[in-house]
C-alpha cells in the first residue's frame, strides 16, 4: 500500500488579498471550489491552516464538508505540513502532495498524473509549476513523508520553515522529475493573489457557467479562444514559487 495525503494549505491572513480563500466563487467559498476540483481525492484531502485565532472560517466550512484539519503556526508551513501529516498516520512511504489554497482552478487530473508518477518511480518529487510550461495556478508537488521529516527536522531558516520544499535538496541527495504542459503557458495567470486575480477567475468560472468540471483542455481552449479573460490580471507582477 502506497497512501497519499494531499494538504492544502489555506489561512485567512493573506496580505495582498486577505480572506481570498473564503471569497465567494459560483456561490461558494474558493477554498470549496478547489475542494471539489478534485472528487477522485476527497478522502485524501487535509487543509492545514492555522492557530492564529483567525481560522475560524476555514475550520468551520472543512466541518460541514467533512474534511480533515489541522491547525498549526502561521508562518512555520512546514512545521504545518509535518504536523498535519504524523496527525493523520504518513509512513515514510506516504505520498505528500503540497497544494497551495490559491489555485482555485486545480485540475484533478493533473493532481493526478503527479500522483501516479511520484508512486510509480523512484523520484524523491515530482512538480507541477509554471517552471514547467504551465499556467500559474495549477502548481502541484508531490514527495514522500520521509522528505518531509528530513526536511522538517534540519530546516532552520525562515524562508525554508515558510516555503516547505526550499530547504530539502539541502539535507538529501533528491531525484526530481517536472512534468510538462508541452507547450508555454507560463504567462498565463490563473492563481488567486490580488483583486485582479479574483476578477479574472471570477470570469473564467462565468465563462464555464460556474460549472466545476471542465478540464484542462477546456480551460486552454478557452483562454486562447477568449483572451480578455486572462487579459484581466495580466498587468498582476508573477511571484516567484
Amino acid at each position: 500500500m502506497h497512501p497519499v495525503q494531499i494538504i492544502i494549505q489555506a489561512r485567512m491572513t493573506s496580505t495582498r488579498l486577505p480572506g481570498k480563500v473564503m471569497l465567494p466563487l459560483c456561490g461558494k467559498p474558493v477554498l470549496q471550489v478547489m475542494i471539489e476540483r478534485l472528487p477522485r481525492w476527497r478522502d485524501s484531502i487535509i487543509v492545514a491552516t492555522t492557530n492564529d485565532g483567525t481560522e475560524a472560517p476555514i475550520m468551520a466550512l472543512c466541518q460541514k464538508l467533512g474534511v480533515a484539519t489541522f491547525q498549526g503556526d502561521t508562518e512555520d508551513v512546514l512545521g504545518r505540513y509535518y504536523g498535519a501529516a504524523t496527525k493523520f498516520g504518513a509512513k515514510p512511504n506516504t505520498t505528500i502532495v503540497r497544494l497551495t489554497s490559491d489555485c482555485p482552478l486545480i485540475d484533478e487530473s493533473l493532481c493526478s498524473d503527479v500522483i501516479k508518477l511520484h508512486k510509480e518511480n523512484q523520484f524523491d518529487m515530482v512538480n507541477l509549476g509554471p517552471h514547467s510550461g504551465f499556467p500559474r495556478g495549477l502548481d502541484c508537488c508531490a514527495f514522500s513523508f520521509q522528505l518531509l521529516e528530513a526536511a522538517h527536522l534540519n530546516a532552520t531558516d525562515p524562508a525554508a520553515r515558510e516555503h516547505v520544499t526550499l530547504g530539502m535538496p539541502k539535507f538529501q541527495t533528491m531525484t526530481t522529475h517536472t512534468l510538462s504542459a508541452g507547450s508555454d503557458y507560463s504567462h498565463l495567470r490563473i492563481t488567486l493573489d490580488e483583486p485582479d486575480d479574483y476578477k479574472a477567475i471570477s470570469a473564467i468560472y462565468a465563462h464555464f457557467n460556474n460549472r466545476l468540471d471542465f478540464s484542462f483542455a477546456d480551460l486552454m481552449k478557452a483562454l486562447k479562444e477568449k483572451p480578455e479573460l486572462t487579459d484581466i490580471n495580466k498587468h498582476v507582477e508573477q511571484k516567484s514559487v
